[in-house]
């Protein structure tokens, strides 16, 4: 057994060689080979001098992260920074605050000889009082994380400190030297994108997320999303600082056209995923060509959603490198959590689409018709009240079903009478309430008798009252008059449009 493997006698209190501390930390430094190792061996060195409760945390992807540790009541194992963002790159909620954060944000080492009367500290063993907590650096001074040591009894805390940052010094060059904190796995990696796609908001940012979280997954630069779409396939949305692959990669897909990309999804679904070396002397197949012609020299390709309404994600790099299955696999999962979550945002959209229709003619009722005349402006928003005439007499004869099918059918073809942007929404039984923009009131007056012929021309007649907001007037007055325009018709024999006094 070596000399460092043998722990010596548990030292007094004041007794520490304070040198041979570091000397014994520091003496199998330069055999690590990873930055867990050296914090680790750092731990295991340190506690055969001192009674502490000693913990390394590194800086990993916003998160203070504990890499090594003594035993303790509670390890945290992750420690929210002030200065982290989320994956949007926007900044997140103020973190609760601690002593190690706050360390690593200021760069000054902190000692706390009484922790009831620091606000900041976190509670790792119910016997402790006092704390010293040191910054991890490398040689060229940026922040790697920090140094922590607790204490249950007295303790020379200005001597521990110098020691302490003694330590952290070195550890931090070494770490520096090996590359810096331990990275992400991967699967750490999957599930923290995961985690983003979950709470992304809008279609656009889920597919930002999902194009992150590949490229950072793969380790390749670019990656692409074509989706079926509802007439033809489409690029998803493109992020927000595509790379110079990508961009190729968009610019020939969109020159490839509809068709091209539908092959790439066909192909996808139909033999499942794939990936390529790119090696000189194996062509692509003729699908991908648009890709070889962006540059493209390795890919993976997974399907994404079903078949006949999903996609397929292309994952991208110049270089010539080699995924293996684990990455592929990766991708996969990645893929198929990234429909979960756009099927997610578009079953709401949906919901929240039904809640504000009409369930018998698809068109917008009550509640968004009165959020929309609010922001009528006078002298050019246009109220058309419409009213079917001789309704009842088709409910009372032909039953309620004939009654449906003949709203069905009218609100059909008035829709279609209406101009891009005009609105048409079912406000009761056979009542409707066209909101459309015009520089004039005949103009209102045009649209309103479009709409009469547009009824007659499927055997039915309707009686329309059209009113503009006058300055100062509320909605709903302006509704009011439309209204009466609408009775002025029905009492000069239906069939009709009335414009009401400006």
């Amino acid at each position: 057994m070596s000399t460092l493997d043998r722990a010596p006698p548990p030292p007094s209190r004041n007794d520490v060689d304070h040198e041979r501390v570091v000397r014994d930390v520091t003496v199998r430094l330069p055999m690590a080979s990873t930055a867990l190792e050296a914090c680790q061996w750092t731990v295991a060195a340190l506690a055969r001098h001192t009674p502490a409760t000693i913990s390394i945390l590194l800086q990993v992807h916003g998160r203070l992260r504990c890499v090594a540790a003594t035993g303790a009541w509670q390890v945290f194992s992750t420690v929210p920074l002030k200065t982290a963002a989320d994956n949007a790159g926007t900044p997140r909620r103020e973190p609760e605050p601690s002593i190690v954060a706050r360390v690593y944000d200021s760069g000054e080492p902190a000692t706390v000889p009484d922790v009831t009367a620091d606000p900041d500290y976190l509670p790792v063993r119910p016997d402790v009082t006092a704390e010293i907590c040191v910054p991890v650096r490398d040689r060229a001074g940026r922040p790697l994380g920090v140094l922590d040591l607790q204490w249950s009894g007295p303790v020379e805390t200005d001597r521990w400190r110098a020691t302490a940052q003694r330590l952290a010094d070195r550890l931090g060059a070494r770490i520096g030297a090996l590359g810096g904190p331990p990275a992400e796995s991967r699967s750490e990696k999957l599930l923290r994108h995961a985690a983003a796609m979950t709470t992304a908001p809008t279609d656009w940012d889920l597919m930002t997320a999902a194009i992150t979280a590949a490229r950072d997954v793969s380790a390749l630069s670019a990656a692409v999303l074509i989706l079926a779409g509802r007439r033809e396939p489409r690029l998803g949305a493109p992020t927000g600082t595509p790379g110079p692959l990508e961009a190729r990669i968009r610019a020939e897909l969109a020159e490839a056209g509809p068709a091209a990309l539908g092959r790439m999804i066909a192909r996808a679904h139909r033999h499942g995923s794939a990936y390529t070396l790119g090696e000189a002397g194996h062509p692509p197949t003729e699908d991908y060509l648009p890709l070889t012609r962006a540059g493209a020299r390795t890919l993976v390709a997974v399907p994404v959603g079903p078949p006949d309404g999903g996609g397929v994600l292309l994952v991208a790099d110049e270089r010539l490198l080699r995924p293996d299955p684990t990455t592929v696999n990766l991708i996969e999962l990645l893929a198929g959590q990234a429909w979960t979550c756009l099927d997610r945002l578009r079953t709401l959209a949906r919901l929240r689409e039904q809640a504000s229709s009409d369930p018998l003619t698809g068109l917008r009722h009550t509640g968004p018709f009165g959020q929309r005349i609010a922001s009528a402006t006078p002298g050019r928003t246009a109220l058309l009240a419409i009213d079917v005439d001789g309704f009842k007499n088709v409910n009372d004869t032909y039953g309620h079903q004939a009654g449906d099918r003949l709203l069905v059918g009218l609100a059909r073809a008035l829709e279609a009478a209406l101009r891009q942007g005009d609105e048409l929404y079912r406000t009761g039984g056979d009542e409707f309430v066209a909101v459309i923009e015009v520089s004039r009131p005949e103009e209102a007056v045009r649209i309103a008798e479009r709409l009469t012929e547009a009824a007659r021309r499927v055997g039915r007649t309707i009686s329309v009252g059209v009113a503009l907001p006058r300055p100062g007037e509320t909605p709903e007055r302006t509704l009011r008059r439309a209204d009466q325009a609408l009775y002025a018709v029905k009492q000069q024999g239906r069939d009709g449009v009335h414009l009401s006094a400006a």
